[in-house]
C-alpha cells in the first residue's frame, strides 16, 4: 500500500470546523475512491491537522486526478479546501 502523509496548517480559528468538514464531506468521498484514512491528528498549538492515507489500487496520481475531478469534489459545498492556509503532502515508507 502506498501511503501519503498530509500536513495542513488550518486558517486560525477554524481547526475544530475543518475537522468537522474533513470527516463528513472529504474522507467518505476518499473511501467511495478507494483511498483508506489510517490515522488523523490535530495540533492544536500551530493550527495543524495530520494525516495518514493509503492507496493500493493502481496509480495513485491517477486515482488522486479521479478524485479531484469528480463531480462530488467539485461541487462540494462549502469547498472545505477554503480553511486550508498551507498543506505538505509527502509519501512515506516504513522502515523495515
Amino acid at each position: 500500500m502506498k501511503l501519503q502523509l498530509r500536513t495542513y496548517t488550518i486558517n486560525k480559528g477554524a481547526l475544530e470546523q475543518w475537522v468537522q468538514e474533513w470527516q463528513t464531506q472529504l474522507v467518505p468521498l476518499r473511501q467511495k475512491m478507494g483511498f483508506v484514512v489510517l490515522e488523523a491528528y490535530t495540533v492544536p498549538s500551530t493550527n495543524q491537522f495530520v494525516w495518514l492515507m493509503g492507496f493500493d489500487g493502481g496509480s495513485w496520481e491517477t486515482a488522486d486526478r479521479a478524485y479531484f475531478d469528480s463531480e462530488e469534489r467539485k461541487t462540494m459545498q462549502p469547498d472545505p479546501a477554503r480553511l486550508i492556509a498551507r498543506m505538505e503532502n509527502v509519501f512515506i515508507e516504513k522502515v523495515r
